[in-house]
């Protein structure tokens, strides 16, 4: 949802991708989300140093069982107890990728004023495990793509953020972190892979860029559903889930 005022403080989101072949990978996906967001709005430290990013891990990965028993115990209330399949399935946890952003307004030096904020830059930073992509826009040129940078670099199989991986080591080497300075004006879109590659792959940014902008808010989401169907009747979307966030930074 849109919104019109000025915000003084910092803003996280994060877009997570279940792995279509691992069970309750959306709800896991779901989980991970919300705790990478709440992690990077309230600890920046979550993008630059291990030992945050490791605790933050060991965190969303200590939620999935508790959540699992909580789920599990619901289905056989409703009488519909886990399949032998699932409860098999479940034994390796769920799967998804994972791109966590903050970004935070940069005062401008010996001035901590409000009026301030609204000439000064804004700071992002951004954790990505997998192939679910930031794109950086200035004046509808895209400027940096992040942590893919082309088209023909997504993988099949990319990495992931296991449900019940407890080496949260592990979980920190293989993250790519990147930050980067926004102007009033630019724009900051996070999209899952599948829509990341097709902007990736649009033989005109701008037009491409044009399209996605057409769709601004709640009220949109059954045009956005029908243009989306459309790329895929044309092939020139893989079929897929298909997540974006948008995040403008204006000044007054």
């Amino acid at each position: 949802m849109p919104f019109d005022e000025l915000i003084d403080g910092p803003v996280a989101a994060s877009v997570c991708d279940g792995a279509t072949e691992s069970v309750l990978a959306k709800d896991w996906a779901r989980l991970l989300a919300a705790t990478s967001a709440a992690s990077a709005l309230t600890d920046p430290d979550l993008f630059s140093s291990s030992i945050a990013f490791k605790e933050f891990a060991t965190n969303a990965v200590g939620q999935w069982d508790p959540w699992l028993e909580t789920y599990t115990n619901r289905r056989a209330t409703e009488g519909r107890p886990l399949k032998w399949y699932e409860q098999t399935k479940l034994v390796g946890g769920a799967y998804a990728t994972m791109l966590s952003v903050r970004i935070a307004p940069s005062p401008l030096p010996g001035s901590r004023s409000r009026e301030n904020l609204t000439t000064a830059p804004w700071q992002w930073q951004a954790a990505a495990l997998g192939d679910t992509c930031l794109f950086h826009i200035r004046d509808d040129v895209p400027i940096r793509s992040f942590p893919v940078e082309h088209a023909g670099d997504f993988d099949t199989v990319p990495d992931l953020f296991g449900s019940r991986n407890h080496d949260s080591a592990l979980l920190s080497s293989r993250t790519r972190f990147a930050e980067g300075t926004c102007l009033s004006g630019d724009r900051l879109l996070l999209m899952t892979d599948a829509l990341a590659a097709w902007f990736l792959a649009a033989p005109e940014p701008a037009d491409a860029l044009r399209q996605l902008l057409e769709f601004g808010g709640p009220h949109d989401t059954a045009a956005f559903s029908n243009w989306l169907e459309g790329l895929r009747a044309r092939q020139e979307l893989r079929n897929d889930d298909v997540a974006i966030v948008r995040i403008d930074v204006e000044g007054k």
